[in-house]
């Protein structure tokens, strides 16, 4: 009865050729394993794949495509088999982690909405000085004591249209007369 019990347990075990896929680190989602065999060309079709259940992973169908792959575990696709190959240690977060997390991207992101809004602030202003700093002066031409004078040169340039800023709004307007 021992022999009959031993020659299922070597039944139950079957020997397959896979190919090591060695990932830098793990868990891996399981298109990036299909992606990273080049057994598909690319991310979009590996979805696909998997979302039409034809990927294998540890003898199930698997139909997720974001599921979790460690090392160790075999997927199964188009007849051939890979084995997922990492000696990096498992780096799941903990729950307290991506709940700190979460709160450093709400902050992050308000920060950056006030960067952004500093940003523009700033634009403005240097736009406004600029457009003070436009406004028509005087040019100070050198004077070269070779250079003859010409009634061109001398002419004064007609006055350009200034804008003057109010001070209830801070939006410019433009005088015509």
């Amino acid at each position: 009865m021992q022999n009959h019990d031993n020659h299922a347990d070597e039944a139950a075990e079957i020997e397959i050729e896979a190919i090591g896929i060695e990932v830098n680190h793990q868990p891996i989602e399981l298109y990036k394993v299909l992606k990273l065999a080049n057994v598909l060309s690319g991310g979009g079709e590996a979805k696909y794949a998997i979302a039409e259940g034809y990927v294998v992973v540890n003898g199930e169908v698997e139909r997720r495509k974001r599921c979790k792959i460690y090392d160790g575990d075999l997927v199964e696709f188009n007849g051939e088999y890979y084995l997922v190959i990492c000696d990096v240690p498992v780096a799941e977060p903990s729950p307290s982690d991506t709940i700190q997390k979460k709160a450093n991207k709400k902050a992050s992101q308000t920060t950056t909405s006030e960067h952004a809004s500093q940003h523009k602030s700033k634009n403005n202003r240097a736009k406004n000085s600029a457009a003070k700093k436009k406004s028509p002066q005087p040019k100070q031409q050198k004077t070269n004591p070779n250079s003859s004078t010409t009634g061109k040169n001398n002419q004064p340039e007609p006055d350009k249209k200034t804008t003057e800023r109010d001070a209830v709004s801070g939006r410019n307007s433009i005088k015509f007369f």
